[in-house]
């Protein structure tokens, strides 16, 4: 998967990194864009290389930033400052549970290592761990997804941030950060197998927010949200795939 998502990541980057040279041309902020632009490239192949849980939260952050100070590049207009903070504050409530998921594992595994999760989840060495620990787990990380992945209740976030200049909206709010979250439970797809409960919620939630972002979309008349809620709607399918365990199918929807 990580192989799949840096195919995905540096394909999009490059096509929007030649189409912001015409795009920003003239523009009195021109390298800074492309130092944001880069950083984010930088943050999400990290994200998509990590081979454990703290260097996935590390760049998790860094996304989340350089997404903040993308959306607000026009920093006069009221409407894009406003538009990148709340983006930020939704991310930080999901990330507080990504990080409380992180915390749970690292106390009942001693290992964050992805490698090492999936043997002692295969060999079923955690019979000493509750399985309530490894719902609250999943569900935390769950939580994590939402805020990135523009699920409900934490969806609001993406219209708005069309705000940012049209290349960030292609890169981020269409293509490689809102499918971090996705990325994530895939890769820890032995965590939310043996958590069914939560895989049941994941499904709902994936399902309920394909169906009202497609509504709210249908009554948009500006073209930049319709993309937006549109992309929220598609999110929402992945996640109804994850929540069915059918995580091939979430990936090839992603591609």
């Amino acid at each position: 998967i990580s192989i799949m998502m840096l195919v995905v990541v540096t394909t999009i980057s490059l096509m929007v990194h030649i189409y912001s040279r015409g795009y920003m041309d003239g523009d009195k902020g021109y390298t800074k864009f492309f130092a944001f632009l880069s950083l984010f490239s930088f943050s999400m192949l990290g994200l998509v290389l990590a081979t454990n849980l703290f260097q996935i939260y590390i760049f998790w952050e860094l996304v989340g930033v350089s997404s903040y100070l993308l959306i607000g590049y026009y920093y006069t207009k009221t409407s894009a400052v406003a538009a990148a903070k709340k983006a930020f504050i939704m991310n930080r409530i999901g990330d507080l549970g990504l990080l409380i998921g992180i915390f749970i594992i690292g106390k009942w595994f001693a290992t964050l290592d992805f490698i090492e999760l999936k043997e002692m989840f295969v060999t079923l060495k955690f019979d000493a761990v509750d399985t309530f620990w490894i719902s609250l787990a999943a569900l935390a990380l769950f939580i994590g997804a939402t805020g990135k992945s523009a699920q409900i209740p934490l969806y609001t976030w993406l219209p708005d941030a069309m705000a940012g200049p049209t290349p960030v909206s292609a890169l981020i709010h269409a293509a490689t950060m809102v499918t971090a979250g996705i990325f994530m439970i895939t890769r820890l797809n032995f965590l939310f197998d043996v958590a069914p409960d939560v895989q049941h919620l994941i499904a709902v939630i994936g399902g309920v927010t394909a169906l009202v972002a497609a509504s709210i979309g249908l009554v948009q008349n500006d073209i930049k949200k319709v993309l937006a809620y549109s992309t929220v709607s598609q999110l929402g399918l992945m996640f109804l795939a994850l929540g069915l365990g059918a995580y091939q199918v979430a990936v090839f929807h992603v591609i």
